[in-house]
């Protein structure tokens, strides 16, 4: 009968953890907006019965390493280009679960006022990954700094440079650094999270700014099959909602836009 007895408690503690801590969702995302928007969803999740764990990286490494070996249970902080290029190269099976928002990608300098004003053979620092390095170049060659043999390749490279008549300098750099570099070169193009987080603003301080039209949409990351788990379509609700949205235009003005 005791026996009985704590067989049957012991099953009730495991009932009741596993309903304590079911709903528990761990999301990385770097601090700025992606970390910023998934605490204005928070409440919202935890009435639907999600906790949400906000895991917060600096990198574009880290994220999708720690979900792919399961640490996390999905990512917030890339767009499907750069996604795509690192399945490729890691051989990870992840998968963009949605689209959220896009970051326009925008040329900086804290030396000249106008694109116009860069010198023959100004240095620019582009993202060293192949996927933001080639968006470097694109929205470059999109203005007419630069042609392209090939602009709609979105992994296109220096090598791919048909006609630099200022005879440009690209120097690549791993993007986090880029705001830092600037003083030391005479542009950079910096991704718009990364401007965000240095206190630039997008529209007012970029000399170039990618439209709207970017194909460059940030995404909800998760393990490939997991895309529409319950928790992770509470989540995508969530991100998608007139709140997100409204908090998006008022708050980033031009910096971040909604894509839903």
């Amino acid at each position: 009968m005791k026996k009985s007895l704590k067989t049957l408690l012991a099953a009730a503690f495991v009932l009741v953890g596993t309903t304590i801590f079911a709903g528990e969702l761990k999301v990385g995302a770097t601090p700025v907006p992606h970390a910023e928007l998934l605490n204005l969803v928070k409440d919202d999740l935890k009435a639907e019965g999600v906790e949400l764990k906000i895991i917060e990286f600096t990198d574009y490494v880290t994220p999708n390493l720690a979900l792919a070996e399961g640490e996390i249970d999905a990512n917030f902080f890339q767009h499907y280009p750069y996604l795509e290029k690192f399945i490729t190269e890691r051989g990870l099976k992840l998968a963009s679960a949605a689209k959220i928002h896009v970051e326009p990608l925008g040329v900086f300098s804290k030396k000249y006022e106008s694109i116009e004003a860069l010198p023959d053979k100004a240095t620019i620092a582009i993202p060293s990954d192949p996927s933001n390095g080639g968006r470097a170049l694109i929205l470059l060659h999109n203005n007419g700094i630069i042609t392209l043999n090939d602009s709609s390749n979105l992994y296109v490279t220096e090598f791919d440079i048909v006609k630099n008549p200022k005879k440009l300098k690209f120097k690549p750099i791993e993007a986090a650094q880029l705001p830092r570099v600037l003083p030391d070169v005479d542009a950079a193009v910096i991704n718009g999270n990364y401007a965000l987080e240095a206190g630039f603003s997008p529209v007012d301080d970029s000399l170039l700014l990618e439209g709207k039209e970017s194909p460059y949409a940030n995404i909800i990351a998760v393990r490939a099959g997991d895309e529409n788990k319950e928790d992770i379509v509470k989540l995508i609700k969530a991100l998608q909602s007139e709140k997100v949205s409204t908090y998006i235009l008022n708050n980033y003005k031009g910096g971040v836009v909604p894509t839903f």
